[in-house]
């Protein structure tokens, strides 16, 4: 999992942002272009473009423009590498706590040292 470091940072990094979470969560169901995904947010063009930057770099979108219009769209790879990521963490856990059980439910436990 260290050869997805770099990655996990720059992904985690960009969604750290509310507003960068909801551009996602609105790319998820299909292309728009950066004015329909800066609509719903109170703030300037120039301000939003900067969240489109920051989700582009971190590998979660690409943008494509064609004449005055700039399309962005998810790119699901960084997303299934967090997944592969959380799911190695939670075996990591499970087995942590798989032995914490056995450990405190072992008859060998509860036994008294006979010092």
């Amino acid at each position: 999992m260290a050869q997805y470091s770099n990655l996990l940072d720059d992904v985690f990094q960009a969604l750290s942002d509310p507003t960068r979470r909801a551009v996602v969560d609105r790319l998820g169901r299909g292309p728009a272009s950066v004015s329909e995904l800066a609509e719903p947010f109170d703030m300037a063009l120039p301000s939003f473009m900067k969240h489109v930057r920051m989700l582009e770099s971190g590998g979660l979108i690409t943008t494509r423009k064609v004449g005055r219009v700039r399309t962005c769209t998810l790119q699901r790879s960084p997303l299934t590498t967090i997944e592969e990521w959380l799911h190695h963490q939670q075996r990591v856990w499970e087995a942590h706590t798989d032995r914490l059980e056995h450990f405190v439910t072992s008859p060998v436990a509860h036994q008294e040292d006979p010092l």
